[in-house]
């Protein structure tokens, strides 16, 4: 099942706090939000796909824990991007400087900031056309490493700040370089 996209703008242009209000009223529906005001209904993932992003979130949420030097999300949050858009990636981190100048409201609404860091992992019913667009969209709003895991090719395309996304066939792991230093994504039980 594709996302399906709802455009109320004709009706009514929602606020940031009234699609937050829909969000949490709607609790069960995944809800994205693009630049334009339209609002993304994401399909629930399948269980392989919920295994696999909790691997991941599990294997960055370890490594920061002894390292501390940011915050990191799973895939049920939502930031709001400079260009107004709120996404929400399967895996994110936040350096601790950039989270802890954001007020505790902004913190518990949809934080207004793009992630240092996100994975997305493409699941089946993600469009990787539509996934590649939502890694450029992060880095042209301050994203400074994004990983796109695309399990049925086996490749990940790595967005970095002002360069080219970089594909890489069949790696074994990944490293999160400058960004996340001596963070190292093992693959393995990703593939």
């Amino acid at each position: 099942m594709n996302a399906l996209t709802l455009n109320l703008n004709p009706v009514i242009q929602l606020t940031d706090e009234q699609f937050f209000e829909l969000c949490q009223i709607n609790e069960l529906i995944r809800f994205e939000r693009n630049a334009d005001g339209t609002i993304v209904l994401m399909p629930l993932v399948g269980g392989l796909t919920s295994i696999r992003n909790a691997n991941i979130t599990a294997q960055l949420g370890m490594w920061n824990r002894d390292e501390t030097l940011g915050v990191v999300f799973d895939s049920s949050t939502g930031f709001t991007l400079p260009n107004s858009a709120v996404r929400s990636p399967d895996a994110s981190w936040i350096k601790l400087s950039r989270w802890d100048t954001l007020q505790s409201e902004e913190k518990e609404k949809f934080p207004p900031i793009c992630p240092d860091f996100v994975i997305e992992l493409l699941s089946l019913s993600d469009s990787l056309k539509t996934t590649q667009k939502k890694m450029k969209e992060y880095q042209e709003n301050g994203l400074r490493l994004g990983w796109l895991i695309n399990r049925k090719l086996r490749q990940v395309e790595i967005y970095r700040i002002g360069q080219e996304v970089e594909i890489l066939e069949n790696p074994s792991s990944l490293s999160g370089e400058e960004v996340l230093p001596g963070f190292v994504l093992d693959l393995e039980k990703i593939w």
